[in-house]
């Protein structure tokens, strides 16, 4: 698979404050595949008699390893936040994928330079690291009170490549979901078209993944009359997290997709 230069494009310096992460729990899923890191933050005031959200985020390539903190360096201020936790409770997962891993298939074209020619193959099984993220996600719905109703994924770059691919291969489970700067396999969208709203996010003058990917994306959905938003922002490059989680009406929107039995 020809994706080393892609790699080092995706592997760019996040910049970040410094911030006091010790509210998301520390742990570590050992499963026969692999052991992945993970930080879990709990609904605030939280109550028995509840049942609550379960958001998932996936990071991107610079936040990969074992150290189980650079995960949050993206997201984790974000869902944090008072305003965020008070409106809007729930449990964050932040899982952590390997250096040698990734959330969904990539590869490139001949020309590994030309960033425009990646392919998404929607191989039979999901990635590794996908495949154990979902053994964690099935222990915790056994573990917690989570609405099963209400199970969000959201991820940026790499992270956005396995929101897709993942929505793709588990429609029923997933009721919301958002992908910020990512790409993934076209063909697939009909997976989940009709099953889980989807909220895309790009920069138009994005320099790592092209902004076409999204925007191809979005057109296929609306073909097929799926419950999908997109969101351009001109000039902006590859952080346009930024943007996304400026938006306003993203958790408003995301809290109100829920599955019916």
């Amino acid at each position: 698979m020809r994706r080393n230069l892609f790699l080092i494009y995706l592997t760019f310096a996040f910049g970040c404050h410094a911030q006091d992460f010790s509210a998301y729990e520390g742990h570590y899923f050992n499963a026969p595949e692999l052991n992945m890191p993970y930080r879990y933050l709990r609904p605030a005031n939280f109550d028995s008699s509840k049942k609550y959200p379960l958001i998932i985020f996936l990071h991107g390539a610079k936040a990969k390893g074992f150290d189980n903190e650079a995960q949050l360096s993206i997201g984790g201020r974000f869902f944090l936040s008072d305003s965020i936790r008070s409106h809007y409770p729930s449990y964050i997962l932040f899982p952590q994928c390997p250096e040698r891993d990734l959330w969904a298939y990539f590869e490139t074209g001949t020309n590994p330079a030309t960033v425009e020619q990646i392919n998404f193959p929607f191989n039979k099984n999901p990635t590794q690291v996908s495949h154990v993220l979902m053994k964690l996600i099935d222990s915790l719905m056994d573990a917690d009170e989570i609405d099963v109703h209400r199970i969000y994924i959201g991820g940026l770059s790499q992270g956005g490549m396995g929101v897709l691919d993942l929505i793709a291969r588990y429609p029923k489970l997933f009721a919301g979901a958002f992908s910020i700067c990512g790409a993934g396999n076209i063909s697939s969208a009909k997976n989940f078209a009709g099953q889980t709203a989807l909220w895309l996010f790009h920069g138009e003058a994005d320099d790592v993944v092209p902004v076409k990917f999204s925007r191809d994306y979005f057109k296929r959905l609306k073909k097929l009359k799926a419950d999908v938003q997109y969101s351009e922002y001109a000039g902006v490059k590859h952080n346009s997290w930024v943007n996304a989680f400026s938006e306003p009406s993203l958790m408003y929107w995301l809290f109100s997709k829920r599955k019916y039995d």
